[in-house]
Order: structure tokens, then sequence, then C-alpha cells
């Protein structure tokens, strides 16, 4: 069993990842003009996997060998790295990274949906549902109405891009859902994170080659090499430690919340380093995000509930 609510704990490594994985669109802006998408994807869980490795090497930690547990770790790497990740290169190719951001953050109404059908200890809760929708608004009022307008795109592709961002919003949900059952085999967050990323480079690697010919590239410079280097080792490599040690002990719904915070995260960093403005409707926004989580936290509309009955 798992606890329903986020302890103090969990709630400050929730935020820790939102700026891991909010902080990774400035370093895939550096990479992108140099390098195509695959590549990126590729190099970011392959310098993982091999950071995570020497982590477990030099730690003496045990490495699974079990053919099952390997197997496992092939579907997780599946579900929650290469096909969302295909999907989102893919999608983005042809609608605005404002509404892919916008059906990218469902992943926890799918994530309620999918655990609710799936796990006895993650049932779904009309408080919790309220929360994702609550939620879901305030990232569209962050975000903002102009970035919908994908102007001179044919509609059937636009269809299908948003469908694909969809699909990995499903996907990430699955993922978080299948993650699950590493606990109870007894795997802790580190191993599932390393077997994670070393199934997703290899599944990545032929498919990187036959599709992008990496090989026959120019080489990148100084920045792109130090921006995926910080790709893989902080932004996947301990964002995905993080991710597994939350999912672990506060579910696949509470988890997947990071998709709500990644924006705000995203917007802060971007008035901080870049000095961008920070605009009326990113504080109604953030307030609304704030509302939705407290509802599927659920502590404080109990408090509340508390004084008004007294």
């Amino acid at each position: 069993m798992i606890n329903q609510r986020m302890g103090t704990k969990d709630w400050a490594m929730l935020l820790l990842l939102s700026f891991l994985w909010g902080g990774s669109f400035f370093l895939i802006g550096v990479v992108v003009a140099e390098l195509p998408p695959l590549t990126i994807v590729t190099l970011r869980v392959g310098v993982a996997a091999l950071t995570l490795w020497a982590v477990l090497l030099i730690g003496g930690y045990e490495i699974p060998k079990s053919f099952a547990l390997w197997r496992a770790f092939f579907m997780l790497g599946l579900l929650n790295n290469v096909i969302p990740f295909a999907l989102i290169v893919w999608g983005q190719n042809h609608i605005g990274a404002g509404l892919a951001s916008i059906i990218n953050a469902t992943t926890p109404l799918f994530t309620i949906l999918i655990a609710g059908a799936f796990l006895a200890d993650e049932h779904m809760s009309p408080q919790k549902v309220v929360g994702v929708l609550v939620g879901l608004f305030g990232v569209a009022v962050l975000i903002g109405a102009e970035s919908l307008a994908d102007i001179g795109l044919d509609m059937s592709l636009q269809s299908l891009a948003q469908l694909a961002i969809m699909g990995a919003a499903i996907s990430y949900g699955c993922a978080s859902v299948f993650g699950r059952r590493f606990k109870a085999l007894g795997i802790s967050p580190f191993s599932t994170a390393v077997g994670q990323v070393t199934a997703a480079t290899i599944l990545l690697i032929p498919v990187t080659f036959l599709v992008e010919r990496p090989d026959q590239l120019a080489s990148p410079s100084l920045q792109v090499w130090l921006s995926i280097l910080s790709l893989g080792v902080f932004c996947t490599a301990l964002g995905y430690i993080l991710f597994f040690k939350i999912l672990s002990s506060s579910g696949a719904t509470n988890v997947v919340l990071v998709t709500f915070l990644v924006p705000i995260t995203a917007s802060f960093l971007g008035w901080l380093i870049l000095n961008e403005q920070l605009h009326s409707r990113y504080f109604v926004g953030m307030a609304f995000i704030g509302l939705g989580l407290a509802a599927i936290d659920g502590r404080l509309w109990k408090k509340l509930k508390a004084v008004a009955s007294q």
C-alpha cells in the first residue's frame, strides 16, 4: 500500500523534479540548433544510463540480473521514454509548443483513470477528478490562448499531431501505473531508474541510426555537449531517481502532478534567467494549479470542512 497523501519530503522532491524538467526546455533550446530530435533524445538517455551505471558500480549496488525484471525494464522504457518521446517529437513538428504542453498536461487525468482501473489502493475519487480538471484549466490559462493558434497548418496533420501528443500522455500514464510493480518486487527507485534508461537507450539507438544517421552529422559545439551532459545527468538521471522515489512512496496519481508544475517552473526560470516578462495570466494560472493540487492532496479541504463545521 502507498500513502494517498504526499508528505513534506515528497512535495519537496516533486518541486525539485519540476525544476529539473522545467529547466530542460532551456537546455533543449541550445541543443536543437545543432542536432536532430531523435539524436538528442538518444544522447540524453544514453548519458543518463552511463551516469547511473557509474554510480551503481562505484556505490556497490546490486546489478539487476533477472530476465523477467529486465523484460519489465524494457516495457517501462518503452512506455516512459521511447513511445512518448517519439510521439512528442513528431507531434511538435505540426503543432505549437503551447498546444502540445496543454495536451501533455492531461497526463494526470489519464493516470487517475488508468490507476483507478488497475490499482486497488489508488481508487478514483470525485475529489481527484475535480483537482485534475482545475489543474488543467490552470495550465491552459498559464500558457495563454495565443499559444493555441497554429495558422497555416493542414488540419488533418494538426489533428493527427494532437492525437500523437495525447498518445504520449496516455503512455506516460500507463508507465506510471506499470512502474508501481517494482516496489512490490523489492526493486529500489535507483535500480528502476537504471533499468529504464538503459532499456530505452538500447531501444532508441538502432531507430536513431536508421532515421537520422547521427554518425554523418557535424560535430556539435562545446556548448551543446555541456547542455547534453546537463540534460542526461541532472534532468534525466537525477530526475528519474526522484520520479521513482515519489512513485514508490506516494503512487502513480501523485507523481504525475509534476506535469502541472513544469509550466510554472519553466515560466519562473524564464523570468529569473532570461529576464522574460511574467504576464498577469501566469499568476492566475498558478492559482488554479495550486487549487487543483490542493484538491488532489485533500488535507487543506478537510481542514476547511472541519473549521466550517465548528
